[in-house]
């Protein structure tokens, strides 16, 4: 029998469950201990899902409150003085993730940095270390969940991110030391950690190590096998990789001592050779086949072809698993009703993928069943790819043609600006938001009412207009100097667009975890994309006709919507991305016809889409801002380009960030303390900058003080002139109180401020 695994199961529910007892408990609507049972739940379904599929074993500590990295920082007793108390909670968990205001203790604390996971849309807390960080078991999770699933009758895997992967993706915050030395120290906890493990009757314990997909320097993989041979586990350890090919670091890897890798090949199954070519003899091989980051039904057929002479090789030492944790796929496509039975038959959410995972094993260990299993399950792959959906001949000309001929603006920035700047007729220190307001419970159930029938168009598009002029009343009373109409009429940023072009499926509950209990709804791009009519301008329109102030129009970018969504396989991501730029410089033209003048032009996926080895990143980076130019490429030189960039640590592309040639960039860096504008200084960036200047993922409501002193830390970086005050990224998760209050703030930190500055 093949052994069958996954690397993780998604953590929200099938209909988001933990979302919404997250925020009740966050808003005090129930007690800890119905969190907790929602929690139970939806773990004891993870896991049944997984052993009705016969999987071998079933995998614990995959579950997280807020992040997996979140939770290792917890048992690891690696929390951040200004949250420390006498002992660590579940409250503590969610201060560290979302900061602790004013009225919790008289004492206000900001939310750790978060940034993205890899190249995903996932965010996780980064752990922070000092010299004389200690670490220690303080948080039983890990060995509670991996109990009740062995007490439930399952053979249980625990799953845990391994100390290199969670030192390197961590911060110093303070200076003079390197946190590699904390390394012996940390060592000692994972061996406590393991023995915990090992007591409860663990076979085999899932290590994570995805950085050793990424280009290591000697120091980090030299650190590798120190820290294997201080291990020394009982317990037999399977080192995971995930997200990329890892045979650069392979010489290296297969010197640990563990006792089996796990390797991701959905993308690119010919690194298999030289990785069985080296495998130790006495190693089990997990062969991560089912793409865990994508929504596409797997060829089982083809995989049973590639898997065959493995199998046949290393026999009982071949596993077949997820390519790497299901977290990042959708939980269960039998949910999706308005889908055509043509449509689903291409898609596998995460339930599914347990069984491909399963059917796939089967097959490999001889069943005749199952092997016509695989065959019958990949004939809707092999009828889509010659079905008519693959290219629309006149959109790859328009595409070719515009690709092929210049994709700049009609002017350089410094006579843009000087056009801008008479036109437009800004004061110094701009102050704008980024695009959303608050999405509210009446505009939720009115969209809600609107898709089911309850509500007409006509009273829907009131109700919508409604909305629109009550965001730009309270922005007018704020004195905000460039208004936004506050996107009442999408409901995410990528899936509003999705709807209105071409080439695209949205599904109902295709809900993915970004971080804690915000989810995203990713489209799936299924053919050619195409702008079949204008998107947003009759809103901008109608906004810009309720107030004199500048609007501002809002299009999220090509390289956004290609990241954000799930792509097809069957053609080059730039090509997508091509796609999409032509519709949006379409959008862009017509918005200026309407008399919008500010169009803001989202990438805050830009750096998330960067390939994982630096040395393949070049190329990327090319196609993927000359997308961007292409989107703007329309725009006259009086019409200021905006675009947003969030998470994204600029130093290792800041050319590239150059090279948009965007007229302001908006971007979040208070969670940092604007420590990413330092790439902005050392590098001259030559255009306009809004660094955030309070968190907006965190409810506490930003003082006067704290916002003057980090645009202050800004101006010490940033010529004055060039800058612009804004949050650091959209509203629209934040209530209107909290939204007042923090811009009220703000526009009065940035006059004060312009009267110190103009004196």
């Amino acid at each position: 029998m093949t052994t069958t695994h996954i690397l993780g199961f998604p953590r929200v529910g099938d209909k988001r469950q933990l979302k919404f007892a997250l925020e009740k408990y966050w808003r005090g609507e129930i007690s800890q201990q119905a969190l907790k049972d929602t929690g139970s739940t939806i773990r004891a379904v993870n896991w049944q899902t997984q052993a009705d599929a016969n999987l071998s074993y079933v995998t614990s500590g995959d579950f997280a409150w807020y992040d997996h990295v979140l939770t290792t920082s917890l048992l690891l007793g690696n929390v951040p003085e200004r949250h420390q108390s006498e002992r660590i909670t579940l409250d503590t968990l969610f201060r560290v993730g979302r900061g602790r205001s004013q009225s919790d203790c008289g004492c206000g604390a900001a939310a750790s940095d978060m940034t993205k996971w890899f190249n995903t849309n996932y965010h996780y807390l980064v752990p922070e270390f000092k010299a004389d960080t200690q670490f220690s078991i303080q948080w039983s999770q890990l060995f509670e969940e991996t109990k009740q699933a062995m007490e439930a009758g399952h053979s249980v895997k625990p799953v845990l991110l391994g100390p290199l992967s969670y030192l390197y993706l961590g911060k110093e915050v303070e200076t003079g030391f390197d946190r590699l030395s904390l390394l012996p120290r940390l060592i000692t906890a994972y061996q406590q950690i393991f023995t915990k493990l090992e007591n409860l009757g663990v076979e085999w314990i899932q290590v994570d190590e995805p950085i050793l997909a990424l280009e290591l320097d000697k120091e980090w993989r030299s650190a590798f096998k120190l820290a294997y041979q201080m291990l020394g586990s009982k317990t037999k350890v399977l080192l995971t990789t995930y997200f990329d090919s890892i045979n650069h670091h392979l010489d290296e890897i297969t010197q640990l001592e563990v006792d089996g890798l796990h390797v991701d090949v959905s993308q690119n199954q010919n690194c298999l050779d030289e990785i069985i070519e080296k495998l130790p003899t006495d190693w089990v091989l997990s062969v991560g086949a089912i793409n865990g980051r994508n929504v596409w039904r797997a060829d089982l057929a083809q995989w049973l072809d590639i898997l065959t002479p493995v199998q046949q090789q290393l026999g009982e030492r071949l596993w077949v698993a997820s390519s790497c944790s299901l977290l990042h796929s959708p939980v269960d496509l039998e949910l999706e009703t308005q889908l055509s039975a043509e449509t689903k038959s291409w898609f596998a959410f995460a339930k599914q993928k347990v069984d491909e995972v399963s059917l796939l094993g089967q097959a490999l260990a001889g069943s005749t069943t199952a092997i016509a299993a695989c065959r019958e399950y990949s004939e809707p792959l092999r009828a889509r790819a010659q079905s008519n959906l693959i290219h629309k001949t006149h959109i790859q000309q328009k595409v070719k043609a515009l690709v092929s001929g210049s994709s700049e603006r009609a002017a350089p920035f410094a006579e843009r600006i000087a056009a801008q700047a008479e036109y437009l007729k800004l004061p110094l220190l701009p102050t704008t938001t980024i695009g959303s307001f608050p999405q509210t419970a009446d505009i939720r159930l009115q969209r809600s009412a609107y898709r089911q029938g309850k509500l007409g168009e006509t009273e829907y598009n009131q109700a919508l207009k409604g909305h629109i002029e009550d965001a730009i009343r309270r922005q007018e009373a704020i004195d905000l100097d460039v208004l936004v109409h506050g996107e009442a009429e999408r409901n995410d940023m990528v899936e509003y667009f999705a709807e209105l072009l071409s080439g695209f499926e949205t599904t109902q509950f295709g809900w993915v975890q970004s971080y804690g209990s915000r989810c995203v709804k990713p489209a799936i791009v299924v053919a050619d994309i195409e702008r079949e009519r204008a998107m947003t301008v009759e809103w901008t329109r109608f906004a810009q006709s309720l107030t004199s102030k500048h609007m501002k129009g809002m299009l999220t970018g090509p390289v956004t919507i290609l990241c954000w969504t799930f792509p097809r396989e069957d053609i080059s991501r730039q090509q997508i991305a091509q796609q999409l730029a032509l519709a949006l410089k379409e959008e862009v033209s017509d918005l200026q016809q309407a008399g919008i003048n500010i169009i803001q032009i989202d990438e805050p996926a830009i750096r998330e889409g960067l390939p994982l080895k630096k040395s393949e990143q070049a190329e990327y980076l090319d196609w993927a801002v000359n997308a961007f130019k292409l989107s703007a490429s329309s725009a006259l030189p009086q019409t200021q380009i905006h675009t947003h960039m969030c998470y994204s640590e600029f130093n290792e592309i800041i050319e590239s960030v150059a090279a948009l040639d965007a007229d302001v960039i908006t971007i979040e860096t208070s969670r940092s303390n604007m420590e990413l504008l330092n790439a902005f200084e050392e590098f001259a960036y030559p255009n306009e900058i809004g660094p955030g200047v309070y968190d907006i993922h965190s409810p506490n409501v930003p003082s006067t003080e704290w916002i003057k002193n980090l645009i202050k830390k800004a101006a010490e970086q940033i010529p004055i002139e060039r800058l612009w005050v804004n949050p650091d990224c959209g509203l629209k998760t934040r209530g209107w109180e909290e939204t007042e209050k923090s811009l009220t703030n703000m526009v009065t930190a940035t006059k004060e401020l312009r009267k110190e500055y103009t004196k």
